[in-house]
C-alpha cells in the first residue's frame, strides 16, 4: 500500500520547548511580513506534553522574547522561586547545607520559576495553533526521507495496525510522508532520528565525546503543613558517592501541594550491578529528603536521558534540508541545571534562519548553513560558552 504525501514549507519533529518555539517564531515572522508559511509539528505523544515529566525550574529569557506578554496570555508559570538551597548528603543520615555565598552563581535561581513543563508545552502548543501551526499529536516520525542527492526530503510517520507477529492487520495504515523544504529535528535527548542523522552526516566529528546521564523523577502530593511553595533544593553526595558514581539530585516545591524530586546519575558508573531505581528509593529515605515527603503520596514518575556534554560536545547542527536543535543537539546548560530556555532559543534562532532562507530561495531544498553563525551571534552561544 502506497503512502500518501503532504508538501509543507517546514516540518518539525517533536512538540517540546525547542520544536514549539521554532513553530511559533516562524509564524510570528510570517504574519509580521504578511507571508504565508505552512508549518507542521509532529508529536509522538497522544497529546502535546504527554511525554514530558512535570517539575522544572526555568529561566524566562527565551519566553520573554517569544511572547513578551506571556503573563497576560496566562502562561502556566505560577510558582516563582522563593528560596534556594544546596545540600551535600554526607551519608545515609547526615547532611551539610552550603552557605549561599559558596553556591556557584549559575545555580542561583533569583527570578526563575518552578513549573510543570508538561503544562508549559501544552500552553506553547495552544499558542502555536493560534498562530496557524498545524500540530499533529499521536504521529511519531519513524523514518527520514532523502532526495537522490542525499539532502533531506522530510519524514514519514509510523505505520499503524501492525499485529504482534509483525504483519499488517485489517486496519493497517502505512503512515504518511511529509515533504518539506526544511525539516527541524527537536526530539529531545538521544532522539532516534537524530542519532541516525549524526551517523550519516558525521555531525559530531569535530566535537568532544558527548556525555549522558539518566534522570529519574517522581511527583508527590504532600501535606499542606510540609509544603513550601517556591522552594528549590539541589544537592549531591549520598547515595551515589557510596558506589563512586557521579551525579546529583533536586527537589522542587511546586504549586497545589506538589513536590517534584529526582536523582541524576551519569552513565559512566563502574558498577554494572548498580540499580538506578533502587538508588532513587534509598535517596528518599534520607532525613533531609524524607521530611519533605512525610504523609504524602507519589502521583507520578518517569525517567529520561540527559545530554550533558555542554558547549565542547555540541555537534554541527545543519544538514542539507534539515536542522538539529534543542536537547537533540545537546544545548542543555548543565552548570545552571537548566535546558528549557536554551532549547527554546535554539529553536527561535532556527526559525529566524529558516524564515530568511525561505524568502531568499523561492523553491527547492533549504541548506541552512548560516544557522551556525546566527547561533554564535545569539545569547545562547555565550550562555553555553560560559558554562563549558
Amino acid at each position: 500500500m502506497q503512502r500518501e504525501s503532504m508538501e509543507v514549507d517546514v516540518v518539525i519533529v517533536g512538540a517540546g520547548p525547542a520544536g514549539l518555539a521554532t513553530a511559533c517564531r516562524l509564524q510570528q515572522l510570517a504574519q509580521a511580513a504578511e507571508r504565508e508559511l505552512s508549518v507542521v509539528v509532529l508529536e509522538k505523544g497522544s497529546e502535546v506534553g504527554a511525554h514530558i515529566l512535570s517539575g522544572a525550574v526555568i529561566q524566562t529569557r527565551a519566553l520573554d522574547e517569544l511572547f513578551h506578554d506571556w503573563k497576560d496570555r496566562n502562561a502556566p508559570l505560577d510558582s516563582p522561586v522563593t528560596a534556594d538551597e544546596v545540600y551535600f548528603l554526607r551519608d545515609a543520615h547526615k547532611s551539610t547545607k552550603m552557605p549561599n555565598a559558596l553556591v556557584p552563581k549559575p545555580m542561583h535561581n533569583d527570578g526563575n520559576y518552578i513549573v510543570s513543563l508538561g503544562k508549559v508545552v501544552r500552553w506553547l502548543g495552544e499558542q502555536a495553533e493560534a498562530l496557524g501551526v498545524e500540530v499533529y499529536p499521536g504521529f511519531p516520525a519513524s523514518e527520514v526521507l532523502f532526495h537522490d542527492d542525499g539532502s533531506i526530503k522530510g519524514v514519514a510517520t509510523g505505520a499503524m495496525g501492525i499485529g504482534a507477529d509483525g504483519k499488517p492487520k485489517e486496519a493497517f495504515e502505512p503512515g504518511m510522508e511529509l515533504h518539506a523544504r526544511c525539516t527541524v529535528f527537536a526530539e529531545g535527548s538521544r532522539g532516534h532520528l537524530g542519532k541516525q542523522l549524526n551517523a550519516r552526516f558525521g555531525l559530531d566529528r569535530d566535537a568532544d565525546p558527548q556525555h549522558y546521564g539518566i534522570g529519574l523523577k517522581e511527583l508527590w502530593e504532600v501535606e499542606p503543613a510540609v509544603h513550601k511553595p517556591g522552594l528549590v533544593i539541589h544537592g549531591a553526595g549520598w547515595p551515589l558517592a557510596e558506589s563512586g558514581s557521579s551525579g546529583g539530585w533536586f527537589l522542587y516545591h511546586m504549586e497545589d501541594n506538589q513536590v517534584s524530586l529526582g536523582l541524576i546519575i551519569d552513565l559512566n558508573f563502574k558498577n554494572p550491578h548498580l540499580s538506578v531505581f533502587d538508588e532513587l528509593q534509598r535517596f528518599k529515605t534520607h532525613p533531609e529528603i524524607r521530611r519533605h515527603l512525610e504523609g504524602g503520596r507519589r502521583i507520578g514518575y518517569g525517567a529520561r536521558a540527559i545530554t550533558k556534554g555542554g558547549f565542547n560536545a555540541l555537534p554541527r547542527m545543519d544538514m542539507p534540508g534539515a536542522l538539529l536543535i534543542g536537547c537533540d543537539a545537546g544545548t542543555l546548560n548543565f552548570s545552571k541545571i537548566k535546558g528549557t530556555h536554551t532549547a527554546m532559543k535554539s529553536g527561535m534562532v532556527a526559525a529566524e534562519t529558516l524564515f530568511d532562507l525561505l524568502a531568499d530561495v523561492p523553491e527547492g531544498v533549504i541548506n541552512p548553513t548560516s544557522y551556525a553563525d546566527r547561533l554564535k551571534e545569539s545569547w545562547l552561544y555565550d550562555d553555553l560558552y560560559r558554562s563549558r
